[in-house]
């Protein structure tokens, strides 16, 4: 699968990496708690690391090292890559309002009340929406996850966290309009839909379908021949299960590749989460990060947005612990900013975690991950399929694996 590079060459400590795999195996795999995992760790963009455990499925078959994911959240990332290729080109600038796009959301309000069976009351109109707000989760708009107010709700009732199925993308919008906001742009954080409008105003902007635009522009020139929104045909033994937490059992079943959606076209491309790839594919674009936007004489973006990117853009430097009304992220709050797409380690001493300053990272709501330390050099990519993320501790397990294999560090 990988051709993995000499470890200790590139400053990891063998034994120490072999740790890694008894560890996924024990604690996950055999006891049921995860059905699969896959695993790639690199140096300087070269593997040193790569497990493969579990199966595909209920079915018992060994996973494939080609295997499948949905990889969900991951997705948001490649829509603001895509994105700030647009701003690159002064298609649209980050400082805009998004009614530029979208004239949709010309009359927003903050939410003042209401929701259910009594009506939104009349907030206090809301400030213009910026790319940017979109591109930070500061716009003011949410997730029917989240589960927390009556706005949720009309979220989950409009089943706007999964639309593929039943909008297209300009009826997205209609009905995301007319909502109030929970808060005015830019006065809050809250993991939102706000990926899923970027990538509708990637379409508007390009008039490409999304799917087509990541094809032309990041997944063609980067050689990631198997991520797309959806399952190409003839693919279906390769997309895993995928599952759900059970308090004290193992995870139950809730969406067989074979079988599944996935295998057919949609009518919406969510920006936001929809994304099917392989481990491989996603070494190479978090490898493209790690290189400043560039892989293998591919040039996606410039090191310069990049560093845009991955800067914390939360309001005078501040954590997540204080600008998030959020109950569910892919992001630890505790010295975590947020910048163009990815969360970023701000106070290293504060995450309880080994990690490097302005370490960006993100994961998917199916306990996929991954991690770009542009000091040390290192990237991870962590697969596996049990819906929340948020049910175990593997990546912070995983972080303390990795790190305590490093001998040589950049930073000392």
């Amino acid at each position: 699968m990988f051709d993995l590079a000499d470890a200790g060459t590139l400053g990891f400590s063998e034994d120490r990496l072999g740790r890694i795999s008894p560890f996924l195996e024990q604690s996950y795999i055999e006891s049921g708690r995860l059905p699969n995992a896959q695993l790639v760790i690199a140096r300087d963009g070269k593997p040193v690391h790569y497990t493969c455990l579990g199966s595909m499925g209920d079915d018992g078959t060994q996973l494939r090292d080609d295997a499948l994911f949905r990889i969900a959240s991951m997705t948001k990332p490649v829509t603001s890559v895509a994105f700030m290729q647009l701003v690159e080109q002064c298609k649209v600038a980050l400082e805009e309002p998004v009614t530029k796009v979208f004239p949709e959301f010309a009359n927003l309000h903050v939410y003042a009340g209401g929701g259910g069976s009594i009506p939104f009351a009349p907030g206090a109109p809301a400030n213009p929406i910026r790319f940017v707000d979109l591109l930070t989760h500061m716009s003011g708009l949410t997730y029917g996850l989240q589960n927390r107010n009556n706005i949720d709700a009309v979220y989950r009732e409009h089943n706007f966290d999964f639309a593929r199925d039943h909008l297209d993308s300009d009826e997205f919008i209609a009905k995301l309009s007319k909502l109030p906001l929970e808060f005015a742009p830019g006065q809050g954080w809250n993991y939102s839909v706000s990926t899923d409008v970027l990538g509708i105003a990637v379409e508007r902007i390009s008039g490409m379908r999304l799917g087509k635009y990541f094809e032309k522009h990041i997944f063609g020139p980067l050689g990631m021949d198997d991520t797309r929104f959806g399952v190409a045909e003839g693919q279906a033994d390769r997309l895993v299960d995928a599952y759900a937490y059970r308090p004290g059992q193992s995870p139950k079943m809730i969406n067989a590749g074979a079988t599944s959606k996935l295998n057919q076209p949609g009518t919406f491309d969510s920006g936001g989460g929809g994304l099917i790839g392989t481990i491989a594919d996603y070494h190479r674009f978090a490898t493209m990060l790690l290189n400043g936007g560039e892989l293998d004489g591919a040039r996606i973006l410039s090191p310069k947005t990049l560093r845009l990117m991955r800067t914390n853009h939360l309001p005078d430097n501040a954590d997540l612990t204080e600008m998030s009304s959020s109950l569910f992220s892919e992001a630890n709050n505790a010295g975590t900013g947020f910048g163009l797409g990815f969360a970023m380690v701000i106070d290293p001493a504060k995450t309880l975690m080994p990690s490097s300053l302005g370490e960006f990272y993100w994961g998917g709501a199916y306990s996929t991950a991954f991690f770009v330390d542009p000091v040390e050099r290192i990237t991870m990519v962590f697969m596996t399929q049990v819906y929340p993320s948020s049910t175990y501790p593997i990546r912070r397990q995983l972080k303390t694996l990795i790190y305590s294999a490093l001998t040589e560090s950049y930073a000392a």
